[in-house]
């Protein structure tokens, strides 16, 4: 038998059934995740069936160890060239070793088997550094390593260590190559903690010289178009569901809005290229971004200060503008190398640099995709990406390609010339920028998660009409919509009461707001959401005051779900049932129980029930995202036990569409949730699953269908879906033969939902 708890609560809140005190509740909200990571899994401990406090283990272990250490622990390639490079400047002689960033202390292991003297490493996560002691320890290497738990900047000679190393290792780079500190921590390391370096052409023992693991980088990118990307940046469509969003309401993603804060945000997202739904088309050949000589103090000193340079890269394919992705060569030593290239089978990332405010995206073979390239705030930062078209040849000054595809615009007056012709966008009026989170903008790209929902409310507004609207059986489906909403208009005195409590940003109430007598309140918080929403109910016509922000009126953020006033109840509740991580909203049947008491006869919840469905599937993927293979992949080393601890059994912003797996059963309902109707729930279910395919079932991913009603529905699972999927990974996969049957039993407490499979 095996039990997975899928943990299905996307968020920790003060309101669920309290283990913690409150001044513990408060540490947890105020980032002290360590200290909640141990109450919760205290909790765990004295009571294995406490499933919230479960759960909320194993949301804070997603972020004390973060999923990447599995996937990288698994890359044996990565490993190896790692160690192989480290065994070779000890062998050298460098003797004295400092691990920066050391994680689970592999690599500081790796510098102590190859036979270093003196090994140092330090980690600032208070988890991550007690984990490298129990691994450390395991191996039988604690009398050999030293482990300190601060950043390697706070380091002193000789309070710390007792003399300057040889020999600095480090993987503290991320997608971007800069985002984890490298640049930063390498400076200070060759200021205070590594020998002076060993000038060219100099002779003697490595042992008095310092040096850095990796030694260098060179980061390159692409142009690319990519239909995936474009939806999670850029709003695809002005008229949504029959709401125009004016010209000046600008929705631009986080990373684009980052170029002109002083906040340190990402300027870029992540994605892994090669398994990005609808995959992507190469619109330029690989080009050369930057090099950076790690063991060059002042190459490292200038990043920060040194001028944006200006690329310039010629399209190589017609296509559509969406993205410069960016990957990197990491030059461990003059004989080893690591590659981030989406080409490459690797643990790694790439890091999207996705383009916004052109006036048009299309490109063709001759124009040329312009760009500002920097290292400021620790970030590579991509900017003022831009497209000209040139019909004369320009200097080349670089390329990753050897056919003259890079172009350097030094020349002033050919910049200036270039410059008029630049695709920029220019608006009249005052704008206003709206910045939304990714899931945000796909969400507003999902077309038919808005016209759905208009249709769904009509129909329950039209209900709730006095008179009946259709008299003639015979009138077709456009003519009944014109006069609901005339009727909706003209014979309703009283208006009705929508409200819409769905998480972030949403266009529901303007929608609303145009079916007739309607007074439509939005959730949103953020002022600069408020003032869009403004903007575009002015677009559509709304007489002033409409649409109402429904928090200015409630005293207690806490206690949203109350009435509209004192003697007036809601026609509609929409509330946000399913995450965009793919997971259930913690604590959405309470919500919907308060919902019903506040409806009017007739009212309704939206979505009114969800189906969730699942099936089997052999996915090696998910197992090595899931948890530590063995001790092959680590080289020998005793590192699975101890980080597997923090393994989690659910795997979250999943694209099934390209995931590499194999389906063993085709899909089943796996559980209902009725938010209108609760007595159709069950707390308990046994469901037969028949095997199609014979395999190893290794995980049960799951997404949902949304009911509107009877008649509409939403997919979780679709193409146009803003929503991802998740996934339940066994801890040991089942062996299975077509034509036998599984039979999972899911359990449903709350929002909790348990799955246990059954042999």
């Amino acid at each position: 038998m095996h039990l997975v708890q899928t943990g299905l609560a996307a968020n920790m809140t003060d309101s669920q059934r309290p283990f913690l005190s409150t001044v513990e509740r408060k540490k947890c909200r105020m980032g002290f995740r360590d200290e909640a990571a141990g109450y919760f899994h205290k909790a765990v401990k004295l009571n294995p069936d406490f499933s919230d406090a479960k759960e909320n283990f194993y949301r804070v272990a997603n972020w004390l160890v973060e999923r990447w250490h599995f996937i990288m622990l698994n890359d044996s390639k990565r490993n190896m060239i790692y160690n192989a490079a480290i065994q070779k400047a000890v062998c050298l002689g460098s003797k004295t070793v400092l691990d920066i960033g050391t994680g689970t202390g592999i690599l500081s292991m790796f510098a102590k088997k190859a036979g270093a003297q003196s090994v140092y490493a330090c980690e600032v996560s208070k988890t991550m550094y007690e984990l490298a002691c129990d691994i450390v320890a395991a191996n039988k290497m604690q009398k050999g390593i030293q482990l300190l738990h601060m950043k390697s900047l706070d380091i002193e000679i000789p309070k710390h260590i007792p003399e300057r190393v040889s020999l600095v290792v480090t993987e503290t780079v991320d997608a971007g190559l800069f985002g984890e500190g490298i640049v930063e921590s390498l400076i200070h390391a060759w200021e205070h903690l590594l020998l002076q370096p060993k000038i060219k052409g100099e002779s003697g023992n490595c042992e008095k010289y310092g040096k850095v693991i990796p030694a260098s980088a060179v980061i390159f990118g692409m142009a690319v178009e990519c239909v995936e990307i474009r939806r999670h940046h850029r709003v695809g469509s002005k008229d949504i569901a029959g709401i125009h969003l004016p010209t000046n309401v600008k929705f631009q993603s986080p990373t684009y809005y980052s170029i002109d804060t002083e906040e340190a945000v990402e300027p870029y997202t992540t994605e892994k290229m090669s398994r990005v739904p609808g995959g992507y088309l190469a619109l330029t050949e690989c080009f050369e971004i930057m090099k950076v000589d790690f063991n060059n103090l002042q190459e490292l000193k200038s990043l920060a200060t040194k001028k944006p340079d200006k690329l310039g890269i010629r399209v190589i394919k017609e296509g559509v503008l969406d993205a410069i992705i960016v990957w990197f060569v990491l030059q461990l030593d003059d004989e080893h190398s690591l590659s981030t290239s989406p080409n490459e089978e690797t643990c790694w990332e790439q890091a999207v640099y996705p383009v916004q405010e052109l006036t048009d995206y299309r490109v063709k073979p001759g124009d040329h995709v312009t760009m500002e390239v920097s290292c400021q705030d620790c970030y590579l930062r991509i900017q003022s990406i831009n497209v000209l078209d040139l019909d004369h040849e320009m200097e080349v000054s670089k390329s990753c390609a050897k056919d003259k595809d890079l172009l350097s615009l030094g020349n002033e007056a050919e910049l200036c010339s270039a410059l008029a012709n630049l695709q920029t966008s220019k608006s009249d009026g005052v704008e206003q920028m709206c910045v939304l989170e990714s899931t945000e903008i796909a969400l507003l790209n999902n077309i038919l998660y808005h016209e759905s929902f208009k249709m769904a409310m009509r129909k329950v507004l039209s209900s709730l009409t006095p008179e009946k609207l259709c008299q003639s059986t015979d009138t077709h489906c456009e003519d009944n919509e014109m006069s609901s909403e005339t009727s909706l208009k003209q014979r309703s005195p009283e208006p009705f009461y929508v409200l819409d409590v769905s998480e972030g940003f949403s266009i529901l109430p303007v929608i609303a707001g145009t079916l007739g007598q309607v007074k439509p309140y939005s959730s949103v918080e953020k002022d600069q959401h408020r003032m869009a929403l403004d903007l575009i109910a002015e677009a559509s016509h709304f007489p002033k005051d409409t649409l109402e922000f429904w928090l200015r009126h409630v005293e207690d953020e806490s206690a949203v779900l109350q009435r509209p006033k004192s003697d007036k109840l809601w026609s509609i509740i929409i509330l946000d049932v399913v995450e965009p991580s793919g997971l259930i909203q913690q604590e959405i049947m309470e919500k919907a129980a308060i919902s019903r008491c506040l409806l009017q006869p007739g009212g309704k919840i939206f979505p009114q029930y969800v189906l969730m469905f699942g099936m089997l599937v052999e996915s090696q993927t998910l197992v090595e995202e899931n948890a530590v293979q063995g001790t092959e992949c680590t080289l020998g080393l005793n590192i699975a036990p101890f980080i597997n601890q923090f393994q989690v059994p659910i795997r979250v912003f999943l694209d099934l569409s390209s995931l590499s797996c194999i389906p063993l059963s085709k899909p089943v309902e796996l559980l209902r949730l009725d938010l209108m109707t609760p007595y159709l729930n069950t707390s308990n279910r046994e469901v037969k699953v028949h095997i199609c395919k014979s395999g190893q079932v290794t995980a049960i991913p799951f997404w949902y269908h949304m009911y509107l009603d009877d008649e509409i529905r939403l997919d979780t699972s679709s193409e146009a879906s803003h929503w991802k999927q998740a996934a339940v990974v066994l801890a040991n996969p089942i062996r299975v033969e077509v034509g036998e049957e599984l039979t999972l039993s899911v359990q449903h407490h709350k929002s909790n939902v348990s799955i246990t499979v059954k042999q």
